[in-house]
């Protein structure tokens, strides 16, 4: 597995997420729950991951993604 980028940013992981989803591309979020434990004080970012070989793909969507201004 890949990390594609740490956040804080539940709307923006969701949003990536779902990007990603759309072009098949299957994801998997770590840290979730320890970013529940730590009492949600952003110490704790979750990261995005993906399997190795999509990488490039995934990486290629979320600059895409960011270009676009999240449309």
């Amino acid at each position: 597995m890949r990390e594609l980028l740490r956040t804080n940013d539940l709307v923006r992981l969701s949003f990536l997420r779902a990007v990603l989803a759309e072009a098949g591309i299957a994801t998997f979020v770590l840290d979730e729950h320890m970013s529940v434990l730590e009492g949600s004080a952003a110490a704790i970012p979750r990261r995005l991951m993906v399997a190795a070989e999509e990488e490039e793909a995934a990486r290629a969507l979320i600059a895409a993604s960011d270009r676009d201004g999240g449309r």
